[in-house]
């Protein structure tokens, strides 16, 4: 018998709390091997699914299956995956190692293989020296990371994570980001992540699952979600900074864009009879475009410079064009006053298109180059 395409499955998995839906009917796979992070804004929903696969909430309706096997009704202790939960808990009596070994010792593991494996664990965190201290002698960061330590020690199914490094500081969450995803390469363990923290999704994900409201909007690569969102929604939380977005309007073979004296030609290939037939009231629909995406040109359009922030490898200006604001990548060594005008224009493949009233991507994506000021 073949192994099961999918390690985790869930077939329209929803759940009400009463009258209120927290998720709404939800369809996901995720592979063998496979490190998938949902995110998602607060209340969206993630941590509600996240516990549902876990078995830590029953299903208002819907199935999930584990490995092939359809665990929907069974309790979390028989799914045989593991959690960390985003406030870690360790027994106070016992010292770290002792901790990370519990697991294996409740499994029937010989205790020397235990406290070897336990050993080694901290050891690939770069937890040794804690081995024998108590958890009230701790950081609240290390405490977490010991935390993370008895969950990856062992070998489930999958591993189910809730804001695991929601507690630490800048600089140990870049690090613990690189660990993570370096055991996860060398275990091959499958790995379900819960974040509201999109550069901790990018750098970690194989693919990403973005919800909002309750709702899956998007499930990709990190970028094919970064280049091609979805919606506005995930345009605008991918990214930081998100996506520029500008009002735009066709007429004739030009588009304008309200507030800059910009218009872009469409290209022969572009989707233009669909674009048209989804377009909101007055014909309007939405540019969105990537910071990096700006460019600065000669023939450009003028905006003002508002602000210019030092990024070290680049700067990030903030300009004015109108009533309102477009974000640029720029450089390191360019440097422009505050007041200054410049002029900009975009590149033609990074140009994405939304529907003006329902804020759902368009098909219509393909510019050509020729970009022309108004005046």
């Amino acid at each position: 018998m073949s192994a099961p395409q999918d390690r985790i499955r869930l077939e329209g998995v929803a759940r009400k709390f009463g009258a209120t839906i927290a998720v709404y009917p939800t369809d996901l796979a995720v592979a063998p091997g496979e490190f998938v992070v949902i995110l998602g804004p607060s209340g969206c929903g993630k941590t509600t699914t996240l516990r549902m696969i876990a078995g830590l909430e029953r299903p208002s309706q819907g199935s999930i299956h584990i490995n092939g096997k359809d665990v929907t009704r069974l309790r979390a202790g028989e799914r045989d995956i593991a959690f960390v939960f985003q406030m870690f808990s360790l027994y106070p009596h016992m010292t770290v190692k002792e901790n990370v070994a519990f697991t294996m010792l409740a499994q029937g593991l010989p205790a020397t293989e235990a406290g070897r494996r336990a050993v080694d664990m901290l050891r690939r965190l770069g937890l040794e020296r804690l081995a024998e201290a108590r958890p009230g002698a701790l950081s609240g960061g290390d405490q977490q990371r010991v935390a993370l330590a008895r969950a990856l020690v062992r070998s489930p199914q999958a591993f189910l994570m809730d804001e695991p490094l929601g507690t630490l500081d800048g600089s140990l969450r870049e690090e613990m980001r690189e660990s993570l995803r370096d055991i996860h390469n060398r275990s091959g363990a499958t790995t379900l992540l819960v974040t509201h923290d999109q550069e901790e999704a990018m750098s970690l994900a194989d693919r990403i699952a973005v919800m909002k409201d309750g709702r899956l909007i998007q499930f990709d690569h990190p970028r094919t979600i970064y280049d091609s969102p979805a919606n506005l929604f995930v345009a605008d939380f991918v990214g930081s900074p998100g996506m520029n977005i500008l009002r735009a309007r066709r007429e004739g073979e030009w588009i304008a864009l309200a507030g800059l004296d910009l218009l872009l030609r469409v290209a022969e290939d572009g989707d233009v009879e669909g674009v048209t037939a989804n377009k909101g009231p007055g014909g309007e629909c939405r540019l969105g475009v990537r910071p990096e995406n700006v460019l600065l040109s000669e023939n450009g359009a003028p905006c003002v410079v508002e602000h210019t922030e030092a990024l070290g490898s680049h700067n990030m200006l903030s300009l004015r064009m109108g009533e309102g604001f477009l974000k640029a990548w720029i450089p390191a060594g360019i440097r422009f006053n505050e007041g200054e005008t410049v002029r900009v224009t975009f590149l033609p493949s990074g140009c994405r298109w939304f529907d003006g009233v329902s804020g759902e991507a368009l098909p219509w994506r393909t510019l050509e180059a020729a970009c022309r000021p108004t005046r």
